[in-house]
């Protein structure tokens, strides 16, 4: 086994560790200001001092430019500039992600530490001011009361460089199809789940972090059992996102594995952590499949190889 498996390898132990923990780890920084920031570790590659920084012309708001690190060529992003707060005079660090297949930098003021927090003690953001709402996906609360805004890193992106449209994708020809159950905490992308359910002309229901899927998901089995009938015939497809509020992807997997009315329910992972390490770790927690954030067909793919039609068939 070479270096690089080895690291791998650490890498998947090290993450193994908090499955089924319901707990994250997140990389604390700051932008310059009192405010203080936070990602998932599981996005991060690594974090480095600033390097230089090629300006390439024609750039949007919020791209800084261009580095090379490694062989690779890696576009920078001002956190700063794009959640539209006051540039600091000093951006010494960079920190390197790795999510929804791409890689990038993020320009920061300087990185603090990495702290582990439960996710039932991450909530949805209240009150903020409209030009940061919409890019912080949740808030978390350290010990002696500092408030942590977790970065939606997806939406940002987006904003800034854009994605693809939803492509036409061909329609399920059967006449009747099962509900697919979606969750995800992030609107970006439940929209894009949405807009791909749309034009697959499937029915789908939603919750937007994993506490709120586990009850509606004991909802509907409790009522195929009053019923006495399957839950196939309700239910094809189970699509959960990893990082979630209160209840991430991978306990809400095994909470509906462990439970045998889930029994014939395939479990999709729909992350944007979609490195090979976690890919490992969804396979880890007893996911059926995993399919990386935001690719349309690969999704709809996805979603066509393990929808079930009522009855169970497929």
């Amino acid at each position: 086994m070479g270096k690089s498996d080895n690291q791998l390898m650490n890498i998947i132990d090290d993450k193994a560790k908090l499955i089924g923990s319901n707990k994250m780890e997140l990389l604390l920084f700051n932008l310059g200001g009192p405010e203080v920031f936070g990602i998932n570790v599981f996005k991060v590659r690594e974090v480095c001092e600033c390097m230089p920084i090629t300006k390439t012309p024609n750039m949007p708001h919020g791209v800084e430019g261009i580095i090379s690190l490694r062989g690779s060529i890696l576009p920078v992003l001002d956190l700063a500039a794009c959640l539209n707060l006051p540039i600091p005079e000093s951006r010494s660090k960079l920190i390197i992600t790795e999510f929804s297949s791409h890689s990038q930098g993020f320009l920061v003021h300087d990185v603090d530490r990495i702290v582990r927090v439960d996710w039932d003690n991450v909530r949805s953001p209240q009150s903020m001011p409209t030009h940061v709402s919409g890019k912080i996906t949740a808030l978390t609360e350290l010990p002696g009361g500092k408030l942590v805004s977790i970065l939606d890193v997806e939406q940002i992106l987006s904003d800034v460089i854009g994605d693809e449209p939803v492509p036409a994708l061909e329609t399920i020809e059967e006449k009747k199809l099962n509900n697919v159950f979606f969750a995800d905490d992030s609107p970006l992308a439940r929209k894009k789940i949405v807009e791909v359910l749309d034009r697959m002309q499937l029915p789908y229901q939603s919750a937007v972090n994993g506490r709120e899927a586990w009850d509606k998901l004991r909802v509907l089995a409790g009522k195929s059992e009053a019923e006495s009938s399957s839950l196939t015939e309700s239910l094809g497809l189970i699509l959960v996102d990893a990082e979630m509020p209160e209840m991430d992807g991978y306990v809400l997997t095994r909470n509906i594995k462990s439970d045998p009315r889930f029994r014939d329910i395939p479990v999709v992972m729909h992350s944007s952590l979609s490195s090979v390490a976690n890919k490992k770790l969804g396979q880890q927690a007893g996911v059926d499949a995993y399919v990386p954030k935001f690719n349309a067909d690969e999704l709809s793919s996805m979603i066509r190889s393990m929808i079930r039609s009522p009855g169970g068939s497929e």
